[in-house]
């Protein structure tokens, strides 16, 4: 069971290639006791796509989001200001 809830929303904005992306990352328990990794991804205010990711432990689920933020990250996404 999730003890802390997990929330992230990063954007990353460029103008000159008319670029606007969002990327939301939620760790959320799911009815059978498992953890779920929720991702959604897409141009900003769109509905965009939703993958989820399924784990047995919380840990490995933080494990993903931190691997998936550093990647993130790297490309130019940054939290909403």
């Amino acid at each position: 069971m999730t003890v802390q809830p997990y929330h992230l929303y990063i954007e990353r904005i460029d103008p000159s290639k008319n670029m606007a992306r969002f990327y939301a990352l939620s760790i959320e328990p799911n009815l059978f006791g498992e953890t779920s990794l929720v991702r959604s991804w897409g141009r900003i205010g769109s509905r965009g796509q939703q993958k989820i990711h399924v784990f047995d432990s919380e840990a490995k689920a933080v494990d993903l989001l931190l691997s998936l933020l550093r990647r993130k990250r790297s490309r130019g996404y940054l939290p909403l200001q």
